[in-house]
């Protein structure tokens, strides 16, 4: 991987004129000169060979972090077929393992305009993040959402670089990969949904402003503008919107990013109908139906929908922003965009309520390199259960490759088991059965102990 490079942005000092004259070299000051660049040689040759790096199976990690609470452009991140730049800003005293926020501009905006514009940066001070302003080169300055590379994992257009740009900011911070997220405005909102098609193992959730659903924009002529769907005329099944998501990364069966998107109906730039379609592709995605769990208004002209859950961190979240255009954004929506993904208090989503007492049984059947299991969760309290979130550690060696009645994150370690929509709630001694195909190195053991939404399970 080519070696890391970062500018800050500060003035250099031009370089200084020569106080060498133009008169003829004396036979002294040759010898001078020559025994002068000598001891440059011999002392560049020795730092080289003394830095040279040994040969090694993998590429070695970037040199160091950029410097703390600056705005800093990395050179040199890793592939990057479109030549996009990449800002980065890590706050003062950042903690391990610490969660990332891209934040993607708009048509004719660029990395450094989304960190002065938007309260990112400061709110990363507030709550221990980093967050990567990828910026656009070409003239349009606007991301390619349209293009068959762009639509597809791995296929050589922006994702791909701003994927290199979030693998260089992991390695650097050592992140924690399962706490990566992605907003964006307009162009920015319109990649927020390829990224989260393109890359669902990535990113846990996303924030998109006044953007179109996945494959909306797509375009075969090499055009980066899309009228129809521009217009609000591109109307399709969730099903089929979904379908379009899936396909950019066929045979992934893990789990899909949370999904927040904010639209005005009075937008004239990309029609309000594509607010709609946005929310048919996203809860399509998240084997959600139509029909909301929350309603409410959070601000007077506002109407926010929430899918497959009713808390701040539901699935599916829509805010619809009556009479308001194209330019809908405001400094303080930040802070809701980093409740819904969870980074206000600095860790991941909220859980539910805590449980009453529960039971959990746990069997694995194994073969060689793999094994299947089966979770038998009861509720043995005398209260419902609204909502379960199930916490267990996977033996050493062990990594979940599959699942049924849930959604499991992340996919070896500490795992948490967060309910499918059919089955979350489990009243007083109710019981949900759900399961795991994992690989193995030898220990095949079922989990040893559960939580219930914070709370210990009895195991048998």
């Amino acid at each position: 991987m080519p070696t890391p490079r970062t500018r800050t942005f500060a003035a250099f000092p031009a370089d200084e004129p020569s106080s060498e004259g133009s008169s003829v070299p004396t036979p002294d000051s040759t010898r001078k000169t020559l025994r002068s660049v000598l001891a440059v040689l011999v002392f560049l040759l020795t730092g080289a060979l003394l830095s040279a790096p040994a040969a090694s199976a993998r590429p070695e990690a970037p040199e160091a972090a950029v410097p703390a609470a600056t705005l800093t452009e990395v050179t040199g991140f890793g592939a990057n077929p479109s030549n996009l730049q990449m800002y980065v800003y890590a706050p003062d005293a950042l903690p391990a393992r610490p969660a990332v926020l891209v934040a993607v501009h708009w048509c004719g905006g660029s990395g450094p305009a989304m960190h002065s514009g938007t309260p990112y940066a400061q709110l990363a001070d507030r709550h221990k993040f980093v967050v990567i302003y990828p910026s656009v080169t070409r003239a349009s300055k606007c991301f390619d959402v349209s293009s068959p590379q762009a639509l597809r994992r791995g296929g050589g257009s922006d994702p791909v670089g701003i994927k290199s740009m979030i693998d260089w900011v992991t390695s650097t911070y050592s992140a924690d990969t399962a706490r990566v997220y992605a907003t964006g405005i307009s162009s920015g909102a319109m990649m927020t949904n390829v990224l989260l098609g393109d890359y669902p193992d990535v990113f846990a959730a996303g924030s998109a402003f006044a953007g179109v659903p996945f494959g909306c924009f797509a375009t075969t002529d090499g055009s980066e503008w899309n009228s129809a769907c521009a217009g609000g005329t591109v109307v399709r099944t969730p099903q089929q919107w979904g379908d379009l998501v899936r396909g950019a990364y066929p045979g992934y069966t893990g789990p899909r990013p949370r999904m927040q998107v904010w639209h005005g109906s009075e937008d004239d730039v990309l029609r309000y109908p594509n607010f709609g379609e946005q929310i048919k592709q996203w809860t399509n995605v998240r084997g959600l139906g139509q029909t909301p769990a929350a309603t409410d208004t959070p601000q007077s002209g506002w109407t926010r929908t929430r899918y497959g859950g009713t808390g701040d961190q539901a699935p599916v979240e829509a805010i619809s922003l009556q009479g308001v255009g194209h330019n809908l954004y405001t400094w303080d929506m930040a802070d809701r965009v980093i409740t819904f993904f969870g980074l206000a208090s600095g860790g991941g989503p909220t859980p539910q309520p805590p449980a009453g007492p529960c039971k959990v049984t746990a069997s694995t059947n194994a073969w060689s390199t793999g094994l299947t299991a089966s979770v038998t969760i009861t509720n043995t309290g005398t209260s419902t259960v609204a909502g379960w979130r199930l916490g267990f550690t996977l033996p050493a060696g062990q990594t979940i490759t599959n699942g049924w009645g849930a959604t499991y994150s992340p996919a070896s370690g500490a795992v948490t088991a967060t309910n499918a929509t059919y089955n979350g709630t489990l009243a007083p001694n109710a019981s949900v059965t759900i399961g795991y195909q994992a690989n193995h190195t030898g220990n095949s053991a079922a989990p040893g102990s559960f939580t219930l939404n914070g709370v210990a399970c009895t195991t048998s």
